[in-house]
């Protein structure tokens, strides 16, 4: 299967008020039929060129599949995902999904080929197997690669419903390069014309009926050698599948750099808002305001008044994932306070940073005309005690020192400064950072 172009960045799902605003648009959106999706996940990673197979090579401390199988159990008109994984990570996969909370996922052990093991991922569905959940059959069945994290929401119900219209549907993209053929000695014989070609992509969707009996109808020859499950149902159902144009996102991750490129990826969309928790200390006085609107500038700020109480709208906030980067300011006091500790304990229990690192930046007003700034020996070894602690957990604590004067010039240049810190701290999320102290 062609794959598709990488030098475009694909969007990520959005955050606070852009991501309330796209999650209120697709909650009203109904499917009169039932969902489910099959997963293949029994790829040995040989062109990653590691040890580890590719869908369970860690990005941002998370591995890749898990990735895949939040962004699928966030829409909620899917109701059960198939994972089809080898039978030396049946094991694992299980592991991972009880560490990350994929409550909808069913594990299947899969074959020694890609079809094979979508086959067995289907027969989940009318095969009741001991140890392992009923399955209630699905009218529309989604073919997904385990391994191509950033599919939105909008191209799965497209396929779905197209799907259910024509039978099978499924993502396409341009070709990025000619298509040549050679000759047995290795010189051209002819190319194709790329304007009438596409590139056929992941996610395909299915009516299960079709895509079930093209399976059963397979020879050992389509088992063995065949990739493209559209082919299988033109080829034994005689459904011609509806192709639709997808975005630069559907891409694979398939070789080591591109689980670089998709930690960026993840690092951009975790880094494009900062909810600061006002109500634990002395109010910032005018100062931390023209920190918040230099913040401002930079990311999309929210304010959330402090509160550690469970059913809080502060605790709900935080374990909704809207933020992975919270800034508390402290005014002229530089001791480790209860609230910083109780806010660490929060977010750990509320299982945010399981997902992903979450980055806590405390940030110390110091105003030079009433006193100069003194960190007192013990609050120092607490401060980087609590830091340490809380980067076993994924949390990355940062502090910043930020002395000011009367003087408006550089007040503003300072804060500015801060401002563009904070935000590299939360862009760059860097464990080596966790716990120093910076000044500006």
């Amino acid at each position: 299967m062609a794959e598709a172009a990488k030098d475009s960045e694909p969007s990520r799902p959005l955050v606070c008020n852009q991501r309330k605003q796209m999650e209120q648009a697709v909650e009203n959106r109904r499917l009169d039929f039932s969902v489910a999706a099959v997963l293949p996940a029994g790829g040995s990673g040989e062109r990653m060129g590691t040890a580890t197979p590719k869908q369970f090579c860690e990005v941002l401390q998370r591995p890749l599949i898990s990735i895949t199988l939040e962004t699928f159990e966030r829409v909620h008109w899917i109701k059960d995902i198939v994972v089809v994984v080898s039978k030396q990570n049946f094991e694992l996969m299980n592991l991972i999904i009880e560490r990350y909370g994929h409550s909808r996922t069913t594990v299947v052990e899969g074959a020694f080929t890609r079809h094979k093991s979508i086959f067995n991922g289907l027969k989940a569905f009318v095969e009741n197997q001991p140890g392992r959940s009923w399955l209630q059959k699905p009218e529309v069945v989604i073919i997904h690669d385990a391994v191509r994290p950033f599919v939105e929401e909008n191209m799965l119900f497209r396929v779905a419903t197209a799907a259910k219209k024509y039978g099978a549907a499924g993502a396409i993209r341009p070709l990025v390069s000619t298509v040549v053929a050679t000759d047995p000695e290795s010189y051209l014989d002819h190319s194709l014309e790329r304007a009438k070609y596409r590139a056929s992509e992941m996610p395909q969707a299915f009516t299960f009926d079709i895509i079930y009996r093209a399976y059963q109808k397979c020879t050992d020859y389509d088992f063995e050698y065949g990739t493209e499950c559209l082919h299988l149902s033109l080829k034994y159902c005689s459904t011609s599948a509806k192709l639709i144009d997808g975005p630069p996102d559907l891409w694979k991750v398939t070789y080591k750099r591109d689980l670089y490129a998709a930690e960026s990826i993840i690092k951009e969309s975790l880094s494009k808002s900062v909810c600061i928790l006002t109500g634990m200390q002395e109010e910032p006085d005018r100062l931390g305001c023209l920190l918040q609107e230099a913040l401002r500038k930079l990311v999309e700020v929210d304010i959330l008044n402090w509160s550690e109480n469970k059913g809080s709208h502060c605790i709900q906030t935080i374990s909704s994932g809207l933020h992975y980067n919270f800034l508390c300011i402290n005014v002229n006091n530089f001791e480790l306070s209860q609230e910083i500790v109780q806010l660490v304990e929060s977010i750990e229990s509320t299982k945010l940073s399981a997902l992903y690192p979450v980055v806590l930046t405390v940030v110390h007003l110091n105003d030079l005309e009433i006193s100069f700034p003194c960190v007192q020996m013990e609050d120092f070894i607490n401060f980087k005690e609590l830091a340490k602690e809380a980067k076993r957990k994924n949390i990355f604590i940062y502090r910043l020192l930020l002395n000011h004067t009367q003087d408006m010039d550089k007040i503003q240049e300072s804060v500015k400064e801060a401002a563009s810190i904070i935000d590299s701290l939360i862009k760059q999320r860097s464990p080596a950072l966790t716990g120093q102290f910076l000044v500006v």
